[in-house]
């Protein structure tokens, strides 16, 4: 069976034989920026600010790096034809760029300079796990840890070093084996998921924390702009807990799924514990604009036993 290509630094290898050096900085360091696109029906979404979004990660980490956005983007866009082939009509994928400070000599003058190590993936868009969140909700749950300041590591960039997102994950566990995280910044306020933002309904107003401590999400973006489109009032601010617990509707926005409800906070419904309307008039916002309906997409990827479950918990 034909496998996956990766393009690591110039060369194309089968994903089986992948590799990178023990002393890359992203070993070494987790000193790593990174990228997550999808595609919707087969066509990168919003790949140029994806792109634009890893060149402002790369200059404030001062990566030292000579391809320009259009060679990078169109490497990309060779890679998702490259990759095409193996995957079914109609599947959709994950496009992934990790790009790192390159190979880390473990001794002697680090100031030297080093080639960037430049990995570019693709993966099958896997949707099960989220699946029935689209008809059920998760449940939302802030870990004691917070998120990192922005003083000293700014969520503006999006990077692999996600130590402090993995621990506060594993806390959330603790509560709750399928809850979601929602970090709090050391004052109280909402910020991010381990990988996404968070918004909530309130009065029929959309909010969402601003990016003082949280990534400015393409996906979030996405979605203000559809909300607008749509005639929703949108407000970018400071929230509480508080406001969770209060709101109506809640839910989390991130490249793979879009929008995924949550109907729980801390053990609380969110409002009446379902699924909003305003939630789902949003999907219904994506699903026109990208022309794929992300629910039916993950609801497909469920077994028939798997879907009639959800039904009636629905």
């Amino acid at each position: 069976m034909p496998e996956r290509l990766v393009y690591i630094s110039g060369e194309w290898l089968p994903e089986s034989e992948a590799r990178i050096s023990i002393f890359d900085s992203a070993v070494m360091l987790g000193d790593c920026v990174t990228e997550s696109t999808r595609t919707f029906a087969q066509k990168p979404f919003k790949l140029e600010r994806h792109i634009e979004r890893l060149y402002k990660s790369m200059k404030v980490c001062r990566y030292s790096f000579e391809m320009s956005p259009e060679e990078l983007t169109s490497l990309t866009l060779e890679v998702v034809e490259r990759n095409l082939p193996i995957y079914a009509p109609g599947e959709d994928l994950w496009i992934v760029h990790n790009i790192s400070r390159g190979a880390y000599p473990p001794s002697g003058d680090q100031s030297k300079k080093r080639e960037p190590t430049v990995i570019i993936n693709t993966l099958p868009m896997d949707l099960r796990y989220w699946a029935r969140f689209y008809v059920v909700g998760c449940h939302a749950v802030t870990p004691p840890s917070r998120m990192v300041p922005a003083q000293c590591l700014d969520a503006k960039i999006k990077n692999r070093s996600r130590m402090a997102y993995t621990l506060a994950e594993l806390e959330v566990k603790l509560v709750d084996p399928d809850a979601q995280g929602i970090l709090l910044d050391t004052e109280g306020y909402l910020a991010e998921n381990k990988g996404g933002n968070f918004f909530l309904v309130s009065e029929g107003v959309l909010k969402t924390p601003r990016t003082v401590q949280a990534l400015a999400g393409i996906t979030r973006e996405t979605t203000l702009e559809i909300a607008r489109h749509q005639g929703l009032p949108v407000e970018v601010c400071d929230l509480q807990p508080y406001d969770v617990y209060t709101a109506d509707e809640a839910f989390f926005t991130s490249t793979p799924y879009c929008i995924m409800p949550a109907t729980r906070f801390n053990g609380l419904p969110v409002g009446d514990g379902k699924v909003g309307p305003i939630t789902r008039r949003l999907l219904q916002g994506w699903a026109e604009l990208t022309g794929v309906d992300v629910v039916q997409q993950a609801l497909g990827q469920l077994t028939e036993e798997e879907r009639q479950a959800l039904k009636e918990q629905g």
